[in-house]
């Protein structure tokens, strides 16, 4: 991992995560694409990643059940950290962060579904596939995976 001066973790708002999720995961759509179903319930919280106060990378989780799977799930939405600052750790970091305020919420499991090129990213921060391999339509090839906190 890269050192980076100063990295902050915090909550903040859906809105927030725009800033991200739009060039990141929406690149070339138009803003409204950055909505998720059920940003705002009040169960759902968003992390930002800053450095010297710049948003450099969010996620999302919902306290949200996946149907093969047993437990008090949240799932996993919207992780993106800006490009020039991929493969700096920055994606642990957020979900390290998540999984310590899940497990603050009696959460035990977390699910999502990864794009085809982020399967590796996951595998190496402990979640498993399960199930078949899914096309999100305008998105691409997706996987459903999990893990146990």
């Amino acid at each position: 991992m890269k050192t980076h001066p100063e990295i902050v973790i915090k909550e903040i708002s859906a809105l927030e995560t725009y800033l991200v999720r739009h060039p990141v995961l929406r690149e070339g759509r138009p803003i409204e694409d950055c909505r998720f179903d059920h940003d705002d319930d009040d169960t759902t919280f968003h992390l930002g990643l800053y450095s010297e106060n710049n948003l450099l990378g969010v996620v999302t989780f919902i306290k949200n059940g996946y149907e093969k799977l047993q437990g008090n799930q949240y799932q996993l939405r919207g992780m993106a950290v800006l490009k020039a600052y991929q493969k700096h750790g920055f994606g642990k970091l957020l979900i390290n962060k998540g999984e310590a305020l899940i497990k603050q919420k009696q959460g035990n499991l977390v699910w999502c579904n990864a794009r085809e090129i982020a399967v590796d990213f996951y595998k190496r921060n402990g979640f498993s596939i399960i199930g078949q391999p899914f096309t999100i339509p305008k998105i691409g090839l997706h996987y459903t995976m999990y893990k146990q906190l």
